[in-house]
């Protein structure tokens, strides 16, 4: 609140008001934050921490992305209706998987969208796909100004992700491209849990266990959001068994947590798998930290592309904190993601 009130928070407190109109005007210093789906089903705000939890190829950093775009979109641009946040995101890449070309073309195929769509309230007469070249500069302008409001870090170990957030910190400080860092996203939170773990307190590296390494990760996180208000989207991949991290090595290291006769009490192999991706292993002020929490999957069950000839895997969202009762069904597209009834 205080980088709300001129940096002096006795100002920002010294109005003379209601209980019910103080609330008021601290809900509408920090307004809701429209995400895509999945993530629209809950009201999120600046200071909120969102865990994405779900194996591999579950969508999680899909996710990231589509929001990453929906930030750094413009609401408005030369009187055309984007419906973005026209604010800076920060992006760590702790998975060292970041993929700029699927990040450009969600932001091209939004970009396209929004324009195609001013063309035709406008009333425009449809074209046969081609597009001339004064829209191309028009869109490239647009592009180019959009991916200045992105930035970028890749971590290889935890120093290096601290290290990482303590830039963060600085850099909010000062305006970016005239947007101060409004998302940062981390990809993914339990990328060095195994190296952490293992880590023992020896002279050259004292205190480097996983708890301290936590606590220095939401300390900083923590002051980040004091000066800053942001909303932290973080995505948790599963751990399965020691040094297996992704659901491919789910059927190397299953039998361990596998009954024998699991089979005959009725639980099918996607069952055991959920059960396992859903197990928490950060420690306990992490956890803590975390104010919502999503759990993604992937089904069995498979619907039709656009294409005939594709067909794309059902993935399921829910909610966990704040608790939902309905799960979300949806597919990845190249465009983003489609909901299914």
């Amino acid at each position: 609140m205080a980088a709300e009130a001129g940096r002096d928070p006795r100002a920002w407190l010294a109005v003379d008001e209601t209980a019910a109109a103080f609330l008021s005007r601290l809900l509408s210093s920090r307004p809701p934050i429209t995400l895509p789906p999945p993530l629209h089903r809950s009201p999120l705000r600046p200071g909120n921490v969102v865990e994405i939890a779900g194996p591999s190829n579950s969508g999680k950093s899909h996710l990231l992305l589509m929001a990453a775009v929906q930030c750094i979109l413009p609401k408005e641009w030369e009187g055309i209706y984007f419906g973005g946040l026209g604010r800076a995101v920060m992006y760590l890449d702790l998975d060292c998987r970041f993929d700029v070309l699927r990040l450009a073309q969600i932001l091209r195929n939004r970009i396209a969208e929004g324009c195609r769509s001013a063309h035709l309230r406008n009333g425009d007469p449809e074209n046969d796909g081609t597009k001339d070249e004064f829209q191309c500069s028009l869109e490239n302008t647009l592009f180019s100004d959009c991916m200045q409001r992105f930035l970028y870090a890749r971590c290889c170990n935890s120093p290096e992700f601290i290290s990482a957030l303590k830039t963060v910190k600085s850099q909010s400080r000062r305006e970016v491209s005239s947007a101060g860092i409004y998302f940062v996203m981390i990809d993914s939170i339990g990328a060095f849990y195994w190296i952490d773990r293992g880590s023992q307190p020896a002279r050259e590296n004292k205190g480097r266990t996983l708890q301290s390494i936590t606590e220095s990760v939401v300390h900083e996180l923590r002051k980040l959001l004091q000066l800053q208000p942001a909303l932290v989207l973080v995505t948790k991949a599963p751990i399965y068994g020691e040094g297996t991290t992704t659901a491919n090595d789910f059927n190397r290291v299953s039998s361990k947590y596998i009954l024998a006769d699991s089979t005959g009490l009725g639980y099918s192999r996607q069952e055991e798998e959920r059960t396992l991706s859903n197990r928490e292993y950060m420690p306990s002020i992490w956890q803590s930290f975390v104010t919502h929490r999503i759990n993604l999957q992937v089904e069995e069950a498979e619907v039709p592309s656009v294409l005939e000839s594709e067909v794309l895997p059902v993935h399921t969202s829910e909610w966990v904190q704040p608790y939902l009762k309905t799960k979300g069904k949806f597919s990845i597209m190249d465009d983003g993601v489609s909901l299914i009834q």
